[in-house]
């Protein structure tokens, strides 16, 4: 009989023991990082390999400025009361056919979503055995994303007098998140990490998205680099960092041209650790979270070559800066369609593109549909003039809604390797203008107005830039070699013109009809 109560304690003790392990290293970390919000994240097993990247400084926080500048003397004001932003847009807008979703069909899916996040949050919490007293969310047909989704058109993403656009940015930048994820590049990436499938790898461009509480989500990219850190010369533009002030200035860029191809972006300081490590429910995310030697958190892109803290990012400790771009309508409600750009570069160490070696290579992309599509054309030589006023190389494919058909815009989306080097003006970036020797004449109209002096270009984004709360977005080199930029086009219009006349370069209309008269009022 005591040998049979000693084995029984015996056992006792080892299901005691193998029940405490269990609670100390494997229950205990995930219920202690909800319960817990202040307690520094568990370790990364890669953080031995190498040390963290420095922490980046937090942006001093700006009041931003009014929408449309202040002040009697506000250029951006003057600019945007002047007649050509006010002048109707071609073609008119008819009616449903004009609109990108039909707003009854939009807002039933989006209740479905509702539905279904309320659902799985619901199922998440009681697998935890965590209690919430939060309601479960509600979708409202006010909420700014909602109503930017709906106001989608022909003419761009938003239209110049909305007031949703403000409203949307102030959403981004307050309101709290409620989910973080991986993009669905990370998530490729996490698989067999198969970067052929992907254009870069995942360590050098991590972003996150981010979900709010209204529901509306939006694409997070990191501070990687400090604002006047110039990219080195000789990196090629295929492995440069990602730079989340590069979106912020590409969108008020965008805007000051009248394209509004760009989705709102705005920039904010984001609470790593209570934002995006408390709000996950992705396992993997939550084990790339650390603690750097100089008590920072920290987090990167988790691939199996690519687990080292070198290509972390860090808050100070907590605060990280980063931009947050909305995000446009689920491809089930307006599928877009991904082409591969006509002048997509080698991204090789060696060789050369055909448009790089052959001058006459327009006369080759004219023939080949959509190309074929005078509109079409003349909305990607809109792009390369706004990607080489950013300086980014890095356009190998663009997209558009496919409801516009071959003449609908080009949405000017992932604009972060801009604003790379102030010092060098990458011509090349040009080749489709000075190939084709086409424009619009409602760009070329904008560009003339914008290099005058009073609406100059710098001067106008300098002010717009105010309004974020990172300001200063961009440095003042930037901003300088922006009107530079702007001469270095003007100049290759006008020998285009030269060389074929203003009837055979200036194109009027979205469709591309020539005219003989151009020039701003």
């Amino acid at each position: 009989m005591p040998g049979l109560r000693r084995d029984r304690l015996l056992t006792l003790l080892l299901l005691g023991a193998l029940l405490a392990a269990d609670l100390y290293f494997h229950l205990g970390p995930r219920v202690r990082r909800r319960l817990r919000p202040r307690e520094r994240p568990p370790g990364c097993p890669c953080a031995r390999r190498a040390a963290p990247s420095a922490p980046r400084p937090a942006a001093r926080h700006v009041p931003p400025a009014e929408p449309d500048g202040s002040g009697p003397g506000s250029k951006l004001r003057a600019l945007f009361a002047h007649p050509l932003y006010n002048e109707p847009e071609e073609p008119p807008l008819l009616g449903p056919e004009d609109s990108l979703l039909a707003g009854p069909e939009a807002l039933r899916y989006y209740r479905r979503k509702v539905a279904r996040w309320n659902r799985r949050h619901k199922i998440y919490k009681e697998q935890l055995n965590l209690t919430s007293l939060d309601s479960p969310l509600q979708l409202r047909l006010e909420t700014s994303w909602v109503q930017f989704h709906l106001g989608i058109s022909r003419h761009g993403l938003y239209s110049r007098s909305s007031p949703v656009v403000s409203k949307l940015l102030h959403d981004m930048r307050h309101l709290p998140t409620i989910s973080a994820d991986y993009s669905q590049d990370e998530k490729a990436l996490l698989g067999a990490c198969d970067c052929t499938q992907i254009v870069k790898p995942s360590g050098v461009h991590l972003k996150l998205v981010l979900r709010f509480s209204d529901f509306g989500k939006a694409m997070f990219k990191p501070m990687r680099q400090l604002r006047d850190e110039e990219t080195p010369e000789d990196f090629f533009y295929f492995i440069d960092f990602q730079r989340h002030n590069a979106e912020i200035a590409a969108f008020h860029l965008d805007r000051i041209l009248d394209f509004r191809r760009v989705p709102p972006t705005v920039g904010r300081l984001v609470n790593v650790t209570k934002e995006i490590l408390e709000v996950t429910k992705n396992e993997i995310l939550q084990s790339v979270f650390f603690i750097s030697p100089a008590s920072n958190v920290c987090f990167f892109a988790k691939c199996p070559y690519l687990c080292k803290t070198e290509y972390a990012v860090c808050g100070n400790p907590h605060l990280l800066e980063g931009s947050l771009s909305a995000f446009l309508p689920s491809l089930n409600l307006a599928p877009r369609l991904s082409v591969p750009s006509p002048w997509i570069r080698s991204y090789s160490l060696a060789g050369k593109e055909e448009w790089e070696v052959n001058p006459l290579y327009c006369d080759t992309v004219k023939q080949v549909y959509p190309h074929s599509s005078s509109g079409r054309l003349l909305n990607i030589i809109d792009m390369a003039i706004f990607d080489f006023l950013t300086g980014n190389m890095d356009r190998h494919h663009y997209e558009t809604f496919s409801k516009f058909g071959d003449d609908g815009f080009l949405i000017h989306l992932d604009n972060a390797r801009g604003f790379g080097r102030h010092s060098h003006d990458e011509i090349s970036i040009l080749s489709p203008l000075s190939q084709c020797c086409r424009i619009k004449r409602k760009t070329l109209s904008h560009l003339q107005l914008l290099a005058r002096a009073d609406y100059r270009l710098s001067d106008v984004m300098r002010e717009s830039l105010l309004q974020d709360q990172l300001t200063p977005v961009l440095t003042e080199p930037h901003l300088l070699a922006l009107d530079r930029r702007l001469q270095t086009v003007l100049r290759t219009v006008r020998g285009c013109i030269e060389a074929h006349g203003e009837h055979s370069v200036v194109a009027n209309g979205p469709t591309g009809q020539s005219a003989p008269d151009s020039g701003p009022s």
